[in-house]
């Protein structure tokens, strides 16, 4: 006899567990098929593993500056890289198992193999040599992404590689090209240049961080010119040709070709989403030509009860959105008519030195979209809590909207770049959210001192008056 659910998730990812696990709060009836491991690639080769070594190469740092607090170290500190991994696979084994252990108490059914949807929201599911197959009154798509790759550049997990296989690094590089300078790209350039390598980052539009605001990627671009990364933009990677354990890539710019040899390819290109991965024979769930599952702003797809959700639909490929993205559609399952998440207004978060985050337009955004617009910047070299930690590059904008007045009004966007700022962008977040105005949160009082102190400051000088710039 075949199973019956109320909601039959395909793929444990963040999407995927965050709906099984709201669901079954909301008493549903839930089953989750994965093929590989729960906790998808955010726990297992993604957001976890990338903060665990990025952390890592933050004490790296605070050990070499700590003369500069009078603590003197007797020599150049070494780091052990199969320690930091072995940490790493430590954090991530407590996370996989609590979560495990969460599903189970919330007696969410899980089903290990690959799950393949058909019509009537039937699911056959593979492992092995043995097919079950079950059914579900709703399913939510959550296949997620796999790493892109680019043409000429066959990952073989050795000198060249994709997030998959870096993230499992076991030795630290001498020269490294990382290709691509998004978020990973950023993240991955400043992981290894802190860990010594020398390292050259390419990127084939005009700044690093494209789609974020001007300032702040020229800001980071700045850190790290002075950090020693050899930051090319505008670039075309040509290809590489190996030799032994080296290899030599090539790129042009404007038609000047260009060399450089290195030990390690990091490819960093964006996520390819698993868009056809559930099969969707005989359904009229729809995949357009990037690979993404095509939803409306309620998450349905055209086959009536079922939803997708994370990275395998068309919005910012980023844990916390998959998470929302998970309880938007068991609400809508529900009946409870949730308020479409806008991808605007999402908080973004980069973990590289120094540190990346925002939520709302960009100055460039807002005013492609018809906005009058006011800015205010404000730099952490002013800062006191920056100064006593020794980390002053950076700075925080809000773009406001203008009011017929000429005054500042609603909050349209907050862009930060600097220390901590990824633990500093809850009360932004929130303003744009609320769609707060200026003189709204002007009125709160900052702590001192602290680092969010610039983001209070930066918003009191949009009302006219200001203490200190």
């Amino acid at each position: 006899m075949t199973k019956n659910y109320d909601l039959v998730v395909i793929g444990g990812g963040p999407a995927g567990y965050a709906a099984a696990l709201y669901g079954s709060a909301a008493g549903l009836e839930v089953a989750v098929v994965e093929e590989n491991k729960i906790g998808g690639t955010c726990l297992h080769v993604g957001c976890i593993p990338a903060k665990e070594l990025l952390e890592t190469a933050s004490v790296l740092r605070t050990v070499r500056q700590a003369k500069d607090f009078g603590i003197e170290t007797s020599q150049e500190p070494v780091i052990d890289l199969s320690i930091s991994q072995n940490r790493k696979q430590t954090v991530i084994d407590q996370l996989f198992t609590g979560l495990n252990s969460l599903l189970t108490g919330r007696e969410v059914t899980i089903y290990s193999g690959k799950g393949f949807l058909s019509s009537d929201q039937k699911i056959e599911i593979k492992k092995e040599n043995e097919t079950e197959i079950i059914q579900g009154k709703n399913v939510l798509l959550a296949t997620g992404s796999t790493p892109r790759t680019i043409e000429g550049f066959e990952i073989d997990g050795e000198i060249v590689m994709t997030s998959d296989e870096f993230l499992s690094l076991e030795n630290i590089p001498d020269r490294v090209a990382v290709i691509g300078g998004g978020a990973i790209g950023c993240e991955f350039a400043s992981l290894l240049n802190d860990l010594g390598s020398a390292v050259t980052l390419l990127e084939s539009l005009d700044e690093i961080l494209p789609g974020c605001d001007k300032d702040i990627s020229t800001s980071l671009r700045r850190s790290f010119s002075k950090k020693g990364i050899d930051v090319q933009t505008g670039v075309k990677v040509e290809g590489h040709e190996r030799k032994e354990q080296k290899t030599t890539v090539s790129w042009s710019r404007e038609g000047d070709v260009n060399q450089i040899e290195v030990d390690l390819v990091v490819i960093s290109v964006g996520r390819q989403p698993n868009g056809h991965s559930a099969g969707l024979q005989n359904t009229e769930v729809e995949v357009d030509q990037k690979g993404f599952i095509e939803v409306d702003e309620r998450l349905k797809t055209k086959e009536q009860g079922v939803w997708a959700a994370g990275d395998v639909i068309n919005t910012p490929q980023l844990a916390h959105l998959g998470f929302a993205e998970g309880i938007f559609a068991v609400k809508e399952i529900l009946g409870e008519n949730p308020v479409p998440i806008d991808p605007e207004t999402v908080p973004w978060c980069i973990y590289c030195d120094p540190e990346v985050a925002f939520a709302g337009l960009t100055e460039e955004k807002a005013k492609a979209a018809g906005y009058e617009v006011t800015v205010s910047k404000h730099r952490y070299s002013g800062n006191g809590r920056a100064m006593i930690i020794g980390e002053t590059d950076g700075l925080v904008k809000v773009v406001a909207e203008k009011n017929a007045n000429g005054k500042a009004g609603r909050i349209l966007g907050v862009h930060m770049v600097g220390p901590w700022v990824t633990e500093q962008l809850g009360q932004a977040y929130l303003a744009v959210n609320l769609e707060s105005t200026v003189d709204e949160v002007a009125n709160h009082i900052q702590a001192h001192p602290t680092l969010s102190e610039l983001f209070g400051e930066t918003v009191m000088s949009l009302t006219g008056r200001s203490l200190h710039g």
